[in-house]
């Protein structure tokens, strides 16, 4: 793994035992972070959760879920998956080669939104067209699949339904890598929720703040219409 800057080098996710448990960690324990933590312990899975502040803030999480609470770093090591999950004016920061002690394989998923107005400044690259988790690829040096980025955090704990049910939620994905995307799409086809393939990275600016899926609570065919009317245009709203 290389930091920003350097080449990305991809490789294959660790697939095997889809079924059995699975080592993720989730660096940030916002809304989003905080959800999965809650929704993935139950299911099985061995669940580190990591927030800027340290473990000890993350006392009450920990014993509400049965997750454990670690360092950003920790959170990542023998991970099959790992979720960045904090705000995107904040990747730079995250502690250098902390995905090194990653599973061979590992998978990222990115959750992150550019809110430049609101919270994160301006982000140059971005500004001119980048999308948003090329951007944050960059910067932690490792491929990532974006997911859950416009989703609402309530709904992982509410809107999870078995797999077939009419009217079933979905979500887009967008990712380079095919099998690192399926393992992220039976994840959260295990969560309870169908998902869309937006196709890759450089079309995740379909499921970006301000476009027509953003947010969207539809099935799979309302969400694939909502990503096939996105526009790559910005809006002012979410310009600097």
């Amino acid at each position: 793994m290389v930091r920003a800057g350097g080449r990305i080098t991809r490789t294959s996710p660790v697939i095997d035992g889809r079924s059995n448990s699975m080592k993720i960690g989730i660096i940030g324990a916002g809304n989003i972070g905080g959800n999965l933590t809650r929704r993935l312990v139950p299911l099985g899975h061995d669940v580190r959760v990591a927030n800027s502040r340290g473990p000890h803030t993350l006392t009450a999480l920990a014993e509400e879920t049965g997750a454990t609470a670690v360092t950003a770093s920790q959170a990542a090591q023998g991970a099959q998956i790992i979720v960045v999950t904090i705000p995107l004016g904040a990747v730079p920061r995250l502690p250098a080669g902390f995905l090194e002690g990653a599973a061979e394989g590992a998978v990222v998923i990115d959750t992150g939104n550019y809110y430049p107005q609101q919270r994160d400044g301006r982000i140059t690259a971005i500004e001119e067209g980048l999308p948003e988790s090329r951007w944050t690829e960059a910067q932690i040096g490792h491929p990532v699949i974006k997911a859950f980025n416009g989703t609402y955090a309530q709904d992982i704990l509410d809107n999870g339904r078995p797999k077939g049910s009419p009217g079933r939620q979905a979500l887009p994905v967008a990712g380079d890598d095919a099998d690192a995307k399926r393992l992220v799409r039976e994840l959260i086809d295990e969560l309870g929720f169908d998902t869309v393939d937006t196709g890759g990275l450089d079309e995740s600016w379909r499921q970006q703040p301000g476009t027509p899926v953003y947010g969207h609570r539809g099935d799979i065919e309302a969400v694939a219409k909502a990503l096939a009317e996105a526009s790559p245009e910005r809006t002012a709203e979410w310009r600097a």
